[in-house]
């Protein structure tokens, strides 16, 4: 069921919006007519995935960007921009979405990132770019496989349905970077509050950058850092908060027309992700399905909202070098079996995409590329 209020301020904008799909909620001020017309664009409109599309999580092995970039635009459905962390530290997922953030440092050669001091007049710097909708953008440095995947969309002048972004998740972000007293960021009320919105704005800024090249722009929320969630490293994150940032990223996305993808990629709470809003969640499903059929209640209400659940069947870590295709279909299919206890098999056809298990910047360009074959071979075999 659908529910839209609205109130027009007169110009182009909407000081009061809420949505609600089912039990799904999203809310903004000021936000554009246009962008409310996306959202419900994708929402109203035919599916807004065929069943199997194909997309990648982020990384890649590649030295080369322009490489880098031909590879993501031929590999799967929904290109994705390639970052890059086998050439700078730079486009490491916290150092790549850093730049922006008061008081922050890195150190190359010791590969760190950390906050050497914070000032209020930084501080009121930002907000002030904050509240005047500045671009937070993500420069050249800190993302060459961005950079050279624009360029190579400007060459091929064509449009596509859907193209993909991904951001650090707030969680991750702000429990790996460590304030001038040795606390995370994280445990830092007023930062945890100033790195979430400015990874929200890096978001933003890869929506109007990707939307002049496709119809509909994908970003996904990287959190690996979910799976120690509760262990004895991080005491004193709250459940309750980490939904608050999760769900609030997931709105600001959706808010500017996009759709809003989580990744994680170990052992998390997915019914918690569930109830973010969030359009996608993506998981590791060769090494992790076992997990999620613990919430595969919740999962039933997801499907319901016409949600997706997306498949990190293709493993990314050394399992790839040994893996067939054949065994890869084995399992999902016996994965799709289990599930169908409690979802028609076809609404799990219906409501799935298809990635590898999590980024592959990690593996050599032979196993990236062997990643990539087996996860098109599938695709092609499940979508007949």
């Amino acid at each position: 069921m659908l529910h839209v209020d609205l109130c027009d301020t007169g110009y182009g904008l909407l000081n009061y919006v809420t949505i609600m799909v089912n039990q799904d909620r999203v809310f903004s001020r000021d936000m554009s007519i246009n962008n409310v017309l996306k959202y419900l664009e994708n929402y109203l409109g035919e599916e807004m995935f065929a069943p199997f599309t194909t997309t990648g999580i982020g990384s890649l092995p590649f030295r080369d960007p322009e490489e880098a970039a031909v590879f993501s635009l031929q590999a799967c459905d929904i290109p994705f921009w390639p970052q890059l962390p086998k050439l700078s530290f730079r486009e490491l997922m916290v150092a790549q979405y850093s730049e922006g953030l008061p008081g922050v440092k890195i150190d190359e050669v010791k590969e760190r990132v950390f906050i050497e001091s914070v000032n209020q007049d930084e501080l009121n710097r930002f907000y002030e770019r904050i509240s005047e909708d500045g671009d937070f953008p993500i420069s050249r440095e800190y993302a060459r496989g961005f950079y050279a995947f624009v360029a190579e969309l400007e060459r091929t002048e064509k449009r596509f349905s859907c193209l993909k972004g991904q951001i650090t998740g707030p969680l991750t972000f702000t429990l790996s970077i460590k304030m001038p007293d040795g606390r995370y960021l994280y445990f830092d009320d007023e930062m945890r509050e100033v790195a979430t919105m400015l990874l929200q704005r890096k978001a933003v800024w890869q929506i109007r950058e990707l939307s002049r090249y496709a119809e509909r722009v994908l970003i996904f929320v990287d959190e690996p850092i979910l799976t120690a969630i509760g262990s004895s490293s991080y005491l004193g994150v709250e459940p309750e908060e980490v939904e608050r940032l999760l769900r609030e990223t997931v709105s600001a996305i959706r808010n500017n027309g996009a759709i809003a993808g989580i990744h994680s990629c170990g052992r998390a709470d997915w019914g918690m992700l569930m109830r973010t809003g969030a359009d996608i969640i993506n998981f590791d499903a060769y090494d992790y399905f076992d997990n999620l059929m613990i919430y595969k209640e919740q999962l039933k209400e997801f499907f319901e909202r016409g949600a997706y659940l997306a498949w990190g069947i293709v493993p990314t870590t050394e399992a790839i070098r040994d893996v067939e295709a054949s065994s890869v279909k084995e399992m999902i299919l016996k994965e799709f079996e289990l599930l169908s206890e409690v979802i028609s098999l076809e609404e799990i056809h219906k409501s799935s995409l298809l990635t590898p298990s999590c980024g592959a910047g990690s593996r050599t360009v032979e196993e990236a590329r062997k990643v990539f074959s087996i996860l098109k071979e599938i695709a092609g075999e499940l979508k007949g």
